[in-house]
């Protein structure tokens, strides 16, 4: 998860997405809103944003540099100062949650591994057979349509087809390698488990959208249909 979020990007994020909402959902007024009103909508609203870098906040300070600017105008450090020092304290806070991903998913996959049911490939690839299909299996030039739930080795789901309201359709070549191999491996009308080591999914930039670096990804897999190659 390769990040370089600043507070200034922030706020104008911030600031966009409420002109955004209220363009489109009729949004209260902003200026019937209380002067603590508001200023609890920025600190939600911003404390967000930081809570997603992962770095620790001293709140005093942070409060102090907020103060300097707008009521001084005269902070005690530059912006290009405080880009740098944020960008370094964004990338030591990304080492340490990838060192302690790494460490949780070598753990997780030697203990899994071991289970009944549960396959290792040679790329690393953990997967488990629910239930075995009787179709063809899909190649990499072929285009499926499945079903699927995605979930963190602590059970927390992230993902699922099911937020679109119908099955996803994909061609093999281009997801994760992952699910490259995986998907491959199952015959139309199968439902198979997928345990996939970082290395195999998002490796140590994680992704965006909350995929932290050497995070394990583990998919439950309903493969429907190859779709028919597209009428040239």
């Amino acid at each position: 998860m390769k990040k370089t979020v600043l507070v200034a990007a922030a706020i104008a994020a911030i600031s966009f997405s409420i002109v955004s909402c209220g363009a489109k959902d009729g949004a209260k007024d902003a200026a019937t809103g209380s002067k603590a009103d508001v200023s609890y909508a920025f600190g939600v609203a911003i404390g967000s944003s930081l809570k997603d870098t992962g770095v620790e906040i001293d709140y005093a300070k942070f409060v102090d540099g907020m103060k300097d600017v707008i009521e001084k105008d005269k902070p005690s450090i530059t912006m290009e100062d405080a880009q740098m020092t944020i960008q370094a304290a964004i990338m030591q806070a990304m080492q340490a949650v990838a060192a302690r991903n790494s460490e949780a998913e070598a753990a997780f996959l030697a203990e899994n591994g071991k289970k009944a049911g549960v396959t290792t490939t040679a790329s690393g690839l953990q997967y488990e057979v629910i239930k075995d299909g009787t179709g063809s299996k899909p190649t990499l030039a072929d285009t499926v349509r499945v079903n699927y739930v995605g979930t963190f080795i602590d059970g927390k789901q992230f993902d699922s087809s099911a937020e679109s309201e119908e099955p996803v359709v994909f061609p093999v070549a281009m997801v994760i390698p992952g699910w490259v191999e995986g998907i491959q491996l199952m015959p139309v009308g199968s439902k198979y488990k997928f345990y996939i080591p970082s290395m195999l999914a998002y490796g140590e930039q994680g992704s965006q959208g909350g995929i932290e670096p050497n995070k394990t990804l583990i998919f439950e897999v309903e493969l429907l249909a190859i779709e028919p190659p597209a009428a040239e």
